[in-house]
């Protein structure tokens, strides 16, 4: 009986020790970190939609429609006298004026042709004719070029509480 269990025993322990080298499949992702800074409210670049997206829903809008969202664009222009503005394309011949929340926080003034994610309120608005010559005038617009507005326009608004800026 001793030598059975003994058996046993032995038996019992090289089962229990053999080593399976059989592991699960795993399929790597990769995940590219994108480095960001931050400026104003802290946001992160989840769920962002792009810029020809927003404008899809832009077009949509009529004048005084709001909407909260999260956008991802390239800046094309921004205010040179403070940063106190930008503009960002939306991929389809359109841009979105973008405004800071409080005027709590501004814009470096060489972003262009950086890529940002706003986050915030998304807006339609007409867009008087002097607020549009002083937007011009703080572009670098010229004398001219600021005469000939003559007209209120139709304008996509962004109003940011955050903004990440690519690096």
């Amino acid at each position: 009986m001793k030598k059975i269990v003994s058996i046993l025993a032995i038996t019992l322990a090289l089962v229990s020790c053999k080593d399976n080298d059989k592991k699960p499949e795993t399929q790597e992702i990769e995940k590219q970190e994108v480095n960001y800074t931050s400026v104003g409210m802290e946001i992160n670049d989840a769920d962002a939609l792009p810029a020809a997206r927003m404008a899809e829903h832009y077009k949509a809008m009529k004048v005084g429609d709001t909407v909260n969202s999260k956008m991802i664009g390239k800046v094309e222009e921004v205010c040179q006298s403070k940063g106190c503005w930008m503009k960002v394309d939306l991929e389809n011949g359109e841009q979105v004026m973008v405004k800071f929340k409080d005027y709590a926080f501004f814009m470096p003034k060489d972003l262009a042709g950086k890529e940002v994610v706003l986050n915030g309120k998304a807006f339609v608005n007409e867009v008087p004719v002097d607020e549009q010559r002083h937007y011009a005038e703080d572009g670098g617009a010229t004398p001219e070029e600021i005469a000939a507005i003559t007209a209120p326009k139709k304008t996509f608004s962004f109003e940011a509480d955050g903004v990440l800026i690519k690096q």
